[in-house]
């Protein structure tokens, strides 16, 4: 393979901080993994991870934004959402009550991801959920 030749794609799209755009967000992650068995699992990650930045972050603010990433190898599926920031704190899991109506969202991402990674880049968080297309020896990693 040549040196500059990846067999990895990866798309990308900044969505204005609107509720709607949630689900303008699923279709495009539907779109780009029609036909793979991970599909579902991805737009569930994508919804929640979006959501969470309109939710919790300056990004739901007006004229806040949020950058959704999609990276695709023959190994994983990545899922990465850019929120604008304003938050102290970075984004973590919770494990709250099953009744909770808030705070189980990015737990239930890293139960159906095999990898979470949380970024902070000047204020900003950037929540990276992976998705193996191949069982990894030493079973699901989270």
């Amino acid at each position: 393979m040549h040196e500059y030749t990846s067999t990895a794609r990866v798309w990308g799209m900044s969505c204005p901080g609107f509720p709607e755009e949630v689900s303008r967000a699923r279709r495009w992650t539907r779109d780009i993994l029609s036909g793979s068995p991970l599909a579902e699992d991805a737009e569930l990650i994508v919804s929640e991870l979006s959501a969470n930045a309109i939710l919790h972050t300056a990004t739901g603010r007006e004229a806040g934004s949020f950058h959704l990433a999609v990276a695709v190898s023959p190994q994983v599926i990545a899922l990465s959402v850019t929120d604008d920031g304003g938050t102290g704190t970075a984004p973590k899991v919770e494990h709250e009550d099953q009744e909770a109506e808030h705070g189980r969202g990015l737990g239930m991402v890293s139960a159906i991801a095999h990898r979470v990674v949380v970024h902070d880049c000047d204020g900003a968080h950037t929540v990276t959920a992976e998705l193996f297309t191949t069982a990894r020896s030493g079973g699901h990693p989270c």
